[in-house]
C-alpha cells in the first residue's frame, strides 16, 4: 500500500468512472476540502456532465493511460469507481509505479468479478450465505436442478453488470436460464460458470465499508429500491432510489451482520493474503432465520454512494489515506435520513432515446448528482438510462422523502421517468 504524499499547493484527485457514483465522491470531496479551506483538483476519467462542474473530465481509454496520466500530472490519490477496471488489475499496476490508489487490487478484486470464487470464499471461512453449487457445464448444472426445491436461483458467474442473476420458480424455467446463460451466452463470457442458490425469503440490505487491511468499517445502512416500477414491479435497474439508513435493519441485525458476515470476511481476506485499501459492499437478505450475505460488491454501490456520502460525517481524504497507510479509523454519520431518487430516461432498463435537454437543475437546493448526461454546446443534454439522482436528506425519512421529491419537481427532460414509492414501506 501507497502513502499519499500531497503537494505543496492543492490536492489532486483522480476519480475513475462516470456515472453519479462518481459525482458524488467528487463533491464529497470537494465539500470536505470547502470546509478546511483548502485547495483540491478534481480530474475525473471519463467523469460527466456533473464532473465537469465540479473538476476536470479526462478522456483516455486504457488503464496504462490512466495510469501515465496518475504519474504525469503528480496525482495525490486515485479513487476507482467501477468494477471493469478494478477486475483489470488497475490497482496492481498503480502500485507498482508508487501511485497511491483505494481500490481492491485484482485477486481481492475476484470476490465481485466471481460469483464462484466468492461462494467458495463464504463457504471456506463460515460467512453466512445461501446453500449453493457452482457449474461449469450445463449438463451437470440441469441434472442437479431435477432434486431441487423451488423457488431457486440461477447467476452467470462473472461480472455482468448488475444483470445476470435469474429468480426461477420450476425446473423448466431453471433448465432453461442455465441453456441461456452458458449456450446462448446471454451474459457473454460472464455465463461461462453458474453458481446455482437457494432462494431466500426476506428484506434486503445493503451496507458499504472501508478496509485498511486489518479491520472493517461498516456504513449506516441502505435500502435499495431495483425495480423499474413502483411497489417493486417489473424489470430489474440498476437502482431506482435508495434511502438511508434502512428503516427494517435492526440494531440487532447489525450485530448478526458484524458477527457472521463481517469478521468473517475480515478474518479470511487477512488469511488468504487479500488485504487491500479500499471499499467492500456487503448485498444482504434478511430472512426469519437470520441476516444472510448475497454478494459482494469490491466498490461503491450505485446509488447508494449517493445516498450515504452526504451522511457522512468525516473528510473522506483523511479516511482514505488512514486506511491506505493501515491505520485505524472511525466513521461517523449524522443522525439523519436520506432519500435518493433516480430520473430516468424513457425506457430504461429496455430502449430509450438520448439527447434531450436537461432544464430546471439550477433550481434544485439539495445534493443532486448527475449519472448519465453530458455537455453539449451551452445545454446539459441526457446520455444514459439513469440521468440524474436526486438526494434529500432530513431529520426524518419523511421529511428526507419530501425534499427529494419537491426537488425532483424542478427538472425536466422529454420523457423523464421516476418512481413516487422510493422510501415508503411497506
Amino acid at each position: 500500500m501507497n502513502d499519499i504524499t500531497q503537494n505543496s499547493q492543492s490536492t489532486k484527485i483522480l476519480i475513475i468512472g462516470s456515472g453519479g457514483r462518481e459525482h458524488a465522491i467528487g463533491w464529497k470531496f470537494a465539500e470536505d476540502f470547502k470546509q478546511k479551506n483548502e485547495t483540491v483538483e478534481l480530474f475525473f476519467i471519463p467523469g460527466n456532465a456533473g464532473t465537469a462542474q465540479i473538476g476536470t473530465n479526462i478522456s483516455v481509454n486504457s488503464v496504462d493511460e490512466m495510469k501515465d496520466f496518475a504519474k504525469e500530472n503528480l496525482i495525490d490519490l486515485t479513487f476507482v469507481g467501477p468494477e471493469i477496471e478494478l477486475a483489470e488489475g488497475i490497482v496492481d499496476i498503480f502500485q507498482k509505479e508508487n501511485l497511491a490508489v483505494f481500490g481492491p487490487h485484482k485477486a481481492a478484486a475476484q470476490l465481485e468479478a466471481s460469483k464462484a470464487f466468492a461462494k467458495d470464499f463464504m463457504d471456506k471461512y463460515g460467512v453466512k450465505t445461501a446453500k449453493y453449487k457452482n457449474f461449469q457445464g450445463p449438463m451437470l448444472a440441469i441434472e442437479y436442478l431435477e432434486k431441487q426445491d423451488y423457488p431457486i436461483v440461477v447467476k452467470a458467474s462473472g461480472l455482468a453488470a448488475g444483470k445476470g442473476v435469474i429468480i426461477c420458480q420450476d425446473f423448466e424455467e431453471a433448465k432453461q436460464a442455465v441453456l441461456d446463460i452458458m449456450e446462448d451466452k446471454t451474459f457473454g463470457d460472464a455465463g461461462n460458470e453458474v453458481v446455482i442458490e437457494e432462494y431466500l425469503e426476506g428484506f434486503e440490505a445493503s451496507i458499504l465499508s472501508f478496509f485498511n487491511g486489518k479491520k472493517i468499517v461498516p456504513f449506516v445502512s441502505a435500502k435499495d429500491h431495483k425495480k423499474i416500477g413502483e411497489g417493486e414491479t417489473g424489470l430489474n435497474t440498476g437502482g431506482m432510489g435508495v434511502i438511508a439508513p434502512n428503516p427494517l435493519f435492526t440494531d440487532e441485525h447489525f450485530k448478526m451482520f458484524e458477527e457472521e458476515i463481517m469478521e468473517p470476511t475480515k478474518c479470511g481476506l487477512i488469511k488468504e493474503g487479500l488485504e487491500f485499501a479500499g471499499v467492500i459492499f456487503f448485498g444482504l437478505m434478511i430472512t426469519t432465520k437470520g441476516v444472510y450475505l448475497l454478494e459482494y460488491n469490491l466498490r461503491m454501490g450505485d446509488p447508494e454512494t449517493q445516498t450515504t456520502l452526504p451522511l457522512l460525517e468525516n473528510d473522506l481524504f483523511e479516511v482514505v489515506n488512514k486506511a491506505i497507510k493501515g491505520e485505524d479509523f472511525d466513521l461517523t454519520f449524522k443522525k439523519q435520513h436520506a432519500c435518493c431518487v433516480v430520473m430516468v430516461s424513457g425506457g430504461y432498463p429496455g430502449n430509450y432515446d438520448k439527447g434531450f435537454e436537461i432544464r430546471g437543475l439550477e433550481n434544485v437546493t439539495c445534493p443532486n448528482f448527475i449519472a448519465g448526461a453530458k455537455v453539449s454546446g451551452e445545454e446539459i443534454v441526457t446520455s444514459g438510462g439513469r440521468v440524474i439522482n436526486v438526494v434529500g436528506l432530513g431529520e426524518t425519512l419523511k421529511d428526507a422523502r419530501t425534499i427529494a421529491y419537491e426537488n425532483i419537481q424542478k427538472i425536466h427532460f422529454d420523457y423523464e421517468y421516476y418512481r413516487k414509492d422510493i422510501g415508503v414501506i411497506q
